[in-house]
């Protein structure tokens, strides 16, 4: 039991090591080495829990969105629920460095754009398939509406685009809701 413990503080400790050095580095100037010293144990410890720096980066990136379950909104307030959660995931008690560390390492390291790609086909699709009237448009719209989130995301977090960090959280959730809400139960195609 004991040995479980340590072990799990073991991986904790590494996960968080890897997350900030991730977010200060950047995936390719991270090392095996500097994520070892930063947790306070050999590197062949972080080579036995994840494999390999690439192995490394998936599980300290692993994101859950925990995303509404839209199924209880009201139609009309689908895309205010979506981007109201996405906004506060970013700006909450919730947030972390862990979708920054993703996004500026999916722009350069195809691993980690396949991390996000992974996180969002699955995630948001599930969440938009559950409310969308026709089944076969689920993916174009899940599609459409992570194009906006991370859009945002990009703007106002990674990039930290003046106007856009300049709006409060009322205002972005006013202006990129009716978009998301077009895309979620409206046409699409002219």
């Amino acid at each position: 039991m004991a040995f479980t413990v340590r072990s799990e503080d073991t991986r904790s400790a590494i996960l968080l090591a890897a997350r900030k050095r991730f977010a200060a580095d950047g995936f390719e100037r991270t090392t095996i080495r500097a994520v070892a010293a930063d947790a306070g144990i050999d590197p062949s410890m972080v080579m036995r829990y994840y494999g390999s720096k690439d192995g490394l980066f998936s599980a300290a990136t692993d994101v859950q969105l925990h995303l509404p379950d839209l199924t209880h909104a009201r139609r009309e307030d689908l895309g205010e629920a979506l981007i109201r959660h996405w906004v506060e995931l970013w700006e909450g008690p919730l947030s972390d460095q862990v979708m920054v560390v993703l996004l500026r390492s999916a722009i350069t390291n195809e691993d980690a754009a396949q991390q996000l790609r992974t996180i969002f086909s699955a995630q948001v699709m599930k969440a938009v398939g559950r409310v969308v009237d026709d089944p076969a448009e689920s993916a174009m719209r899940a599609g459409l509406v992570s194009s906006q989130m991370l859009g945002l995301a990009l703007t106002r977090y990674v990039l930290r685009l003046p106007p856009v960090v300049d709006l409060d959280q009322e205002t972005i959730i006013a202006g990129v809701a009716p978009t998301i809400q077009r895309y979620l139960t409206g046409p699409i195609q002219a």
